[in-house]
């Protein structure tokens, strides 16, 4: 089996933790690859535009995601100083308006986190007002690269696995995570292969 891959840091470790997952689940062969990265650069920045893709479709969160650049809100310092107008006219819903002017304040050590275990990551995330598990979990995965967290609230992560597993209805988020425990220690592997069987089979994007 190898040495159990802790992060994904490049494609080669999507290559090799998608070979292992295929010897978990053989079901997993069905997704056509090679699997996406999807890896970023950690900090402020990644956790708002996570923020942003709450509840929006792909397209929605990256043309939002721009004109908040585009407007200079990338930075704490930035979100901090900028009036509520201000953000709203990036796109942002009063209630992201909240999230992000928390995020700022919050004072995030975002070097330790780098080191940190992923379930005190976690911890860390959720206590700020506006992240959630999920908002979490993909900056655990995609920022930091960890190899063991899913994102089981994910409706295209349920949708992909009841095409993929044949399943009569779309799983629940407790159904979700329960499945996944079966593909440990590579759930953020399962996570992409889901994410590109669901665009495979339904020419929708799925992840942000």
């Amino acid at each position: 089996m190898g040495q159990i891959l802790a992060r994904i840091e490049t494609a080669a470790d999507v290559a090799e933790g998608f070979a292992q997952l295929c010897r978990i689940e053989p079901r997993f062969q069905a997704v056509s690859g090679p699997l996406p990265l999807r890896r970023r650069e950690d900090g402020f920045g990644a956790l708002l535009n996570a923020i942003v893709g709450q509840q929006v479709s792909t397209a929605s969160a990256a043309a939002i995601w721009g004109r908040v650049l585009a407007a200079g809100y990338g930075a704490e310092g930035a979100v901090a100083a900028a009036s509520e107008a201000q953000l709203q006219a990036c796109g942002l819903s009063r209630p992201k308006v909240r999230y992000a002017k928390a995020l700022a304040d919050a004072g995030l050590d975002y070097g330790a986190m780098r080191g940190a275990p992923v379930e005190d990551v976690l911890a860390t995330l959720i206590a700020v007002p506006g992240i959630g598990r999920w908002t979490a979990e993909i900056y655990a995965k995609f920022a930091l690269g960890h190899a063991d967290v899913f994102a089981a609230g994910d409706l295209a992560l349920q949708e992909g696995a009841k095409l993929l597993f044949g399943l009569e209805r779309r799983p629940s988020e407790k159904d979700m995570r329960a499945m996944a425990e079966a593909w440990t220690p590579v759930r953020a592997i399962a996570a992409r292969a889901l994410w590109a069987y669901y665009r495979e089979m339904t020419k929708r994007e799925g992840a942000i």
